[in-house]
């Protein structure tokens, strides 16, 4: 068998790696006089992962096992690309058929499904929204073609290109400015794999000086999402010894998953020399959660009085807005009752309404 190009044969070496359940990748190319001569094709199971040379709080699971299963290609004398090695067998079990359309080298997004991300991104409708609304269409997600995900990246990756150019470039030129004028303001971006803005976290030296005073509770709000971009504005807030509400710091973020606030969180925690906050008031967000309990291991974590009212007028609004007086009782539960004595008060509202 043979092929016309580099592309044509990784294709097709990658759709048998999908039929037969394992994923691929290019391992190495070969170029005489900027013309691609060889191709080898392998497992993503190939070869070892080196250990890192510095240790790291978080790595990533190692999935490489020395696989050798592979295909090498030459390029030949009519100008076509011809299999001279394919090794078929695998030293590790591969992906059984109900699980298949998992693996990256069956996941891809049609232009259709491309046109309907791009219709429910511009009407406001979320990506886990839009997934489960193809889904039905197809009859469930296992005929989708793409995980979660993968929507995610495309979205990303679409709000990436349609951002104006000048508009990144203008906020490391503003950061960098105030470092000029400012030696202590400091600013952190971190970038993907294509060197690409997703997080960035600032703070002056104002917000710096506030938090090493009144830094002992810490509100973290993810809620504004306003902006152009969708990107969810994280500002960290506290409040003086006048009650005047005073801001620590602030971040845009690309999305709202553990790896982005535990970078948020540790990058906090850095520029306030490693001082963490006695309590920290949030939204109910496992994900907060989990990037607080590994970054913040000595911080209490506690739910925002505002944030639960707001999840009860949604969830219970039969009662909550009803003619009855459970909004004032509710109230009084929250605000006038300690600890030990909430949850008696709490099961008579529960009796009682």
């Amino acid at each position: 068998m043979d092929f016309s190009s580099d592309e044509s044969a990784y294709k097709a070496y990658r759709k048998y790696g999908g039929d037969h359940g394992f994923n691929i990748r290019r391992q190495r190319t070969v170029k005489r006089n900027n013309k691609l001569v060889r191709m080898v094709y392998v497992c993503s199971k190939e070869g070892f992962r080196q250990e890192p040379k510095v240790n790291k709080p978080h790595s990533l699971r190692t999935i490489r096992c020395g696989c050798k299963a592979r295909m090498s290609c030459y390029l030949q004398i009519n100008g076509r690309y011809k299999i001279v090695t394919f090794e078929p067998n695998h030293n590790h079990d591969l992906v059984r058929t109900p699980m298949k359309h998992l693996l990256k080298s069956n996941r891809a997004m049609s232009i259709s499904q491309k046109q309907h991300a791009n219709d429910a991104d511009m009407s406001g409708i979320s990506a886990k929204a839009t997934v489960e609304m193809m889904s039905r269409e197809v009859g469930g997600q296992a005929n989708l073609g793409f995980m979660d995900k993968d929507l995610r990246n495309y979205i990303y990756r679409k709000r990436m290109a349609e951002m104006k150019k000048g508009d990144a470039g203008a906020v490391l030129e503003y950061f960098q400015k105030k470092k000029e004028d400012t030696a202590s303001f400091f600013y952190s971006i971190q970038l993907d794999e294509d060197d690409m803005i997703t997080n960035i976290f600032w703070a002056d030296d104002r917000s710096i000086g506030d938090y090493n005073l009144f830094g002992d509770v810490v509100c973290f709000d993810t809620t504004y999402k306003t902006n152009e971009y969708d990107r969810p504005f994280a500002p960290f807030v506290g409040v003086n010894h006048h009650k005047q509400t005073i801001v620590f710091g602030a971040a845009l973020l690309y999305d709202e998953t553990i790896e982005s606030f535990e970078w948020l969180f540790q990058t906090f925690l850095g520029v306030m020399s490693g001082k963490q906050p006695q309590t920290i008031l949030t939204d109910q967000c496992a994900a907060i959660a989990n990037a607080i309990g590994k970054v913040f291991p000595e911080t209490k974590y506690r739910l925002c009085v505002w944030h639960i009212y707001q999840n009860a007028a949604k969830r219970l609004s039969r009662v909550f807005h009803g003619p009855n007086q459970f909004a004032t009782d509710f109230r009084k539960c929250v605000d006038g009752h300690e600890k030990s004595r909430w949850t008696t008060a709490f099961k008579l509202i529960d009796v009682f309404f």
